[in-house]
């Protein structure tokens, strides 16, 4: 089969959304021998060659300073699509409803091609976080349900995810596509574990406890500091080990310091770089930085004797698939979405979302390690589920739409006009403007240092849109009836849009900066 994976972040930028594109991709290529194209935003100085399928980076905004990293793509890139395009998709898969879903409509209206939707993440928290509460939360969400909804099937990671999903206004059908991990099943060698405790003065006979992620508080990490506090208080031995980076990490150490426990934190190299045990003994809580080595990480599973995962954030928690994979049982907040599939007691335990009760569970059951290994074995019998695994669920589901969309049986799931796409993509690039208007003043001068760099790039890719409209017009037009007054209309849709963005930026400029002077043009 042919087909377009679609997704708003890729190498260089690392996240879960990232690595579901990158195992489907090499999957499907090396695997199940399919011909694969992964469309993305484009980096500067990024290398998309080496990856077994090709890579198609289409022009983005650099927001990274403030949107944690990431940049905002262009969905009207007209010859990114138009490369895609040529290689004929049998079916396009999106991984984000913002700028991949409305290049998958375009390019669903180029090829006839049904459009599969995965939600991974729940995004009104993103949402919430980079733009805050009020209208425009609002507006962001409503659009990006109105991508789904004009998606052809619509996956959700987990029963949660869906549910989540709803609550944002969502209507249509969905079914749950778990994600895999690319953990095989079994624990690391014993070399491995003798390593780590080595490097990390580990001592053997107590309970070491595992949490590997970002460092960030919404996946539930103050409820383990303050857990590691309530235990430190009776005089409970134990290691906590947090293994990730994150926005949040000074602020978690800065906690554990205020709790008077001891703290080893290692830096990015994996080097010491503040201790306050005393007399060489280990700190009951390390920092060990980043660890990008998978062999690594699957020692840490190995080694651990629990995983502690309190986050309602994540809907499907891969995480726990991994510690699964190594033997490693889990402590989840009940009713939560990583917690779906676990039976407490037996393949996993569940509390409450508070300190209190996971401090309550860590000291009843912590005392009998043995019986949290079975529990661990358990859940590598019961709950893990490879890439492989997933990517071919996923592949089965892919010949089914396939051949009903080859049937008609898919029908006209709101594939609107032209016009409506446009618009869409308007918002977009509306909605990244106003986060940037609406930023506090402290980050107006770099706005201004970028601001002739946006309006550049946006004529630029107006431009773009113009010339590709133009020599593939008459392809279009032998296909879409209709395609005449339709971009006609979305063009100008467009340059309205764009115009009035523009003036925006150069009103709220022109309160602190009276002396810069701007072209209409």
């Amino acid at each position: 089969m042919n087909i377009c994976l679609l997704n708003d972040s890729f190498p260089p930028v690392i996240d879960g959304v990232a690595n579901v594109v990158m195992n489907y991709g090499s999957i499907l290529t090396n695997e199940l021998e399919s011909n694969v194209v992964v469309g993305t935003p484009k980096y500067p100085e990024a290398n998309y060659d080496g990856y077994p399928y090709k890579v198609v980076a289409y022009p983005s905004f650099d927001t990274t300073d403030f949107v944690k990293g990431y940049r905002t793509g262009y969905p009207l890139s007209i010859r990114e699509i138009a490369q895609m395009a040529e290689t004929k998709p049998d079916i396009i898969h999106t991984h984000c409803p913002a700028a991949s879903a409305i290049m998958a409509r375009i390019l669903r209206r180029e090829t006839g091609a049904p459009v599969i939707f995965t939600y991974h993440t729940k995004f009104d928290v993103d949402i919430a976080r980079a733009v805050g509460e009020g209208i425009l939360k609002k507006e962001a969400i409503k659009a990006m349900v109105s991508n789904i909804e004009a998606c052809d099937d619509v996956w959700v990671v987990s029963e949660g995810a869906g549910e989540n999903l709803r609550s944002l206004g969502y209507q249509g059908e969905y079914r749950v596509m778990p994600n895999g991990v690319d953990f095989p099943r079994g624990r690391a060698s014993d070399g491995m574990v003798k390593e780590l405790n080595t490097s990390y003065d580990i001592p053997e006979g107590i309970p070491l406890f595992l949490f590997v992620g970002r460092l960030m508080k919404y996946k539930g990490l103050p409820i383990i500091v303050d857990a590691m506090n309530l235990l430190s208080k009776k005089g409970i031995d134990y290691r906590m080990v947090f293994v990730g980076g994150g926005a949040d990490a000074e602020e978690m150490q800065n906690l554990v310091k205020s709790y008077g426990i001891s703290m080893d934190v290692y830096d990015d190299k994996g080097g010491l770089a503040h201790t306050d045990a005393m007399f060489g003994i280990t700190g009951k809580v390390i920092f060990t930085g980043p660890i990008h080595d998978r062999e690594k990480l699957r020692a840490w599973n190995t080694r651990a004797d629990l995983f502690l995962f309190p986050s309602t954030y994540d809907t499907n928690g891969i995480v726990v698939r991994e510690a699964a994979a190594c033997g490693l049982a889990s402590v989840l907040i009940k009713d939560s979405c990583a917690a779906e599939g676990i039976t407490h007691g037996r393949n996993g335990y569940m509390i409450e979302e508070n300190p209190q009760s996971m401090a309550a569970l860590l000291e009843q059951i912590s005392g009998d390690i043995p019986h949290l290994h079975q529990v661990g074995q358990n859940a590598m019998d019961e709950i893990y589920i490879s890439w492989d695994q997933a990517v071919r669920i996923a592949y089965d589901r892919y010949k089914e739409i396939n051949e009903m969309a080859k049937s008609g049986e898919l029908g006209i799931r709101k594939h609107q006009s032209f016009e409506y796409l446009m618009n869409s993509a308007a918002t977009v690039l509306n909605g990244t403007q106003r986060v940037f208007v609406d930023m506090p003043r402290e980050f107006r001068e770099g706005m201004l240092e970028n601001y002739q760099e946006f309006r550049d790039d946006l004529k630029a890719n107006y431009q773009n849109w113009k010339n590709g409209v133009k020599d593939n017009y008459q392809e279009f037009k032998d296909n879409i009836e209709d395609f005449r007054n339709d971009i006609q209309d979305g063009v100008e849709n467009l340059k309205n849009d764009i115009n009035e963005g523009i003036d925006k930026i150069k009103d709220t400029f022109s309160e602190d900066y009276s002396d810069e002077k701007y072209d209409d043009n």
